[in-house]
């Protein structure tokens, strides 16, 4: 009976710490190389990035330079196989938006292992019209790689083909829709069925008159979809298993 009694009394408390564990991946900036400590407003975002303008990751600038040809943000070159589409483009800068602005990523933050970011997204569930039009959009566009995040020639200071690689329309070096998504920022999106305003996906393009719909997506996977598998989920799930056989 003591053993019940005690894990009576604990059963409150590791409820509560899983609800501060939910609640600490909501409106959040991760801890990468451009962004803000924490959200907030930023009046002047600039051009597509401006969805986030009441409450963003990124500043200004930031914004500004997302736009930019080999910014001073991560020296990338869009171009490397020759000039990028703008209707592809486009899709790359919403792409970047996201994550420099986002406070709605925090279910997907996960650890980085490179030198200038400790933290990144992974497995972030796209609304199926955001990577469908994505890769429609681009199939025409040419590129090199599959995982545009490492083993690019960086001698000039900007991102070039390594040798041997064949520039291939993206079609082929990407057959589906789900291929680009999930492989070209190596695993940090998740193709998924969803729809936009299904509050289960993440949405890359939204009305924000309408206010930001990634609020609840973030809401659902941090309180109603956390991983089943963590120790602290598998601990509370045969917590009244082990009270029944208890008593």
């Amino acid at each position: 009976m003591a053993a019940v009694l005690a894990l009576l009394v604990a059963w409150p408390a590791a409820a509560a710490a899983v609800r501060v564990t939910q609640d600490s991946l909501l409106n959040v900036c991760m801890d990468a190389k451009h962004h803000k400590t924490e959200p907030g407003p930023e009046g002047q975002l600039y051009g597509q990035c401006i969805l986030w303008k009441d409450n963003a990751c990124c500043t200004a600038n930031t914004s500004l330079e997302a736009h930019q040809d080999q910014s001073y943000l991560y020296n990338f070159n869009w171009d490397h196989c020759g000039a990028m589409p703008e209707k592809c483009k486009r899709h790359f800068i919403q792409d970047l938006c996201l994550y420099e602005c986002s406070p709605n990523l925090g279910p997907w933050i996960d650890q980085a292992d490179t030198s200038w970011r400790k933290e990144r997204i992974r497995d972030v569930p796209l609304c199926q019209e955001d990577c469908e039009q994505w890769w429609e959009d681009c199939q025409d566009a040419v590129t090199c790689k599959v995982n545009w995040h490492k083993g690019w020639n960086w001698t000039t200071g900007t991102n070039q083909c390594p040798k041997g690689a064949m520039c291939q329309k993206f079609k082929f070096v990407f057959p589906t829709a789900a291929a680009l998504c999930e492989q070209i920022w190596s695993g940090s999106y998740r193709y998924t069925s969803h729809h936009r305003g299904s509050g289960r996906c993440i949405q890359m393009w939204f009305d924000p008159t309408q206010g930001n719909p990634n609020v609840v997506v973030a809401q659902y996977y941090a309180h109603g979809d956390a991983p089943p598998n963590s120790p602290l989920s598998i601990l509370l799930s045969l917590l009244p298993l082990t009270l029944l056989a208890l008593l």
